[in-house]
């Protein structure tokens, strides 16, 4: 197929960096001339990005696991228009929305034959102007294809020589100082848990719950107060206060992300 002589501008929603920069490779090597311009690993992520790219991506490629729970949330929040390209590892979950929508979708890891079949079945589809998929029906197939995930109700720590179940309504957030997990209650009360943050995030529901750094993860209630920082950063006031006074930033990278978090 000849390259047309406007890149094709895709964004990539996967939450796999090495499965995104394998798929941003084989996008610069495709016959026809495709620009990335941006990338994200979460719904939160995706749905900053989607809010602030203008014109819209000529294509999504979309993972349907994401950091903070199932791609076809997007679809609940926006009115996407943009061609969807699934990349997934669950073939029996692309294959039932495949079959209801005019979508196309990648097993992972990706051929890169299959890569440029998908492309040019887009780039015919936009010759022809075929009508944009139905999103809400994409969603529907994809709630029924895969259970609702079940997070933490409780985490069990240590107090001296008793174990102590802690509800995960009681909690503020978590903090990691010095290779220690401390979950902190509101109440004030901090214990150890065995669990990093990286695996928390996975633990906890990503609608009450964000990582605001490398150290913090938070719960929605116990984020008091919220400053503009230097060079684009926000701080927060966390409740109960943050451990010796720490100043408790939002990654910059994070912002975007936290804002809609926030704004759910």
């Amino acid at each position: 197929m000849p390259a047309t002589a406007t890149p094709l501008r895709a964004l990539i929603i996967e939450d796999e960096p090495l499965a995104a920069r394998r798929l941003t490779e084989l996008l610069r090597k495709q016959p026809q001339p495709v620009e990335v311009v941006g990338k994200a690993e979460s719904v939160a992520e995706a749905e900053a990005l989607l809010h602030t790219l203008r014109p819209a991506p000529d294509v999504l490629f979309l993972d349907i696991h994401l950091a903070d729970g199932l791609s076809f949330e997007l679809f609940e929040r926006l009115d996407i228009q943009s061609p969807v390209i699934f990349t997934t590892a669950y073939d029996k979950y692309a294959l039932r929305a495949f079959k209801v929508n005019s979508v196309d979708y990648l097993l992972k890891p990706i051929d890169p034959e299959e890569l440029t079949g998908a492309l040019q079945k887009l780039e015919r589809q936009r010759q022809t102007a075929t009508p944009a998929f139905d999103a809400n029906l994409l969603a529907q197939v994809l709630r029924q294809a895969q259970p609702a995930k079940e997070y933490k109700s409780r985490f069990v720590v240590r107090v001296g020589e008793h174990l102590k179940a802690i509800p995960v309504e009681q909690i503020a957030y978590f903090a990691s100082l010095e290779k220690v997990t401390l979950l902190h209650t509101r109440e004030g009360r901090k214990f150890v848990v065995d669990y990093t943050l990286e695996q928390l995030e996975g633990m906890l529901d990503p609608t009450e719950f964000f990582r605001l750094n490398r150290a913090y993860l938070a719960h929605a209630e116990a984020i008091h107060d919220i400053i503009h920082y230097t060079n684009s950063r926000l701080q927060t006031i966390l409740k109960p206060t943050a451990p010796d006074n720490d100043t408790v930033l939002v990654s910059r990278e994070k912002v975007s992300a936290f804002k809609a978090w926030l704004d759910r």
